[in-house]
């Protein structure tokens, strides 16, 4: 089955552009195009991935994650931006996105991006994965809060801070997909978060690794 994959992008050549790349690939096919959220909100159809520009017209794209994610909730949305400041990847990261790229990414880098969000991933521009660590890690405080996670818990989440994604984790671990689908539904549960970049992102800040 393809990567079903929606596009919010307000410029249309750029739009047209990735539209015609995904039709074009074998193993993605774009389900929908739109301009802006609120377009998105009314028609937006089941997706395995949404890559959401963040300079929107209405709603910015950040704005955007939350209403998105509860219209489809098991959809991955990776930020594809040209905007590459501390401000806007910290928020959106916060905000809940799966990923975060640069329009400036090769074809071929963005597929794989696309792909990997698709199966769990968290892909990020290597600039921009690595001004997040740095972030993250400047403002982690003092441990505050005890959480309940098993040790097996614990090792996972480690391996999602690396990067790796579900596949990864399993094949790692030796344990299956659906084993670590389970471990790291129950981590969402015990730190109250709803996505991956949202556990990261606690995981840093409070010092659980």
């Amino acid at each position: 089955m393809p990567v079903r994959v929606t596009i919010i992008e307000d410029h249309e050549d750029f739009r047209e552009g990735l539209f015609s790349m995904l039709q074009n690939t074998e193993g993605f096919q774009c389900v929908g195009e739109f301009s802006s959220v609120e377009e998105a909100l009314r028609t937006i159809h089941n997706s395995d991935v949404v890559l959401l520009d963040i300079g929107l017209p209405g709603k910015s794209g950040i704005e955007g994650i939350p209403p998105l994610r509860k219209k489809l909730p098991a959809a991955q949305i990776v930020m594809l931006t040209g905007l590459e400041d501390d401000k806007n990847i910290f928020s959106a990261i916060v905000a809940g996105a799966n990923g975060y790229i640069l329009k400036k990414t090769p074809p071929a880098k963005l597929l794989h991006a696309i792909e990997d969000a698709a199966y769990g991933g968290m892909p990020m521009t290597p600039f921009v994965a690595k001004k997040a660590m740095e972030m993250f890690r400047k403002y982690v405080p003092a441990p505050s809060e005890k959480t309940s996670l098993t040790a097996r818990e614990r090792e996972i989440l480690a391996l999602l801070v690396d990067g790796m994604n579900y596949n990864g984790i399993a094949e790692k671990l030796f344990i299956s997909l659906d084993t670590v689908r389970n471990h790291i539904r129950h981590i969402y549960e015990k730190l109250h978060v709803h996505s991956k970049s949202q556990a990261v992102a606690k995981a840093l800040k409070q010092g659980l690794m």
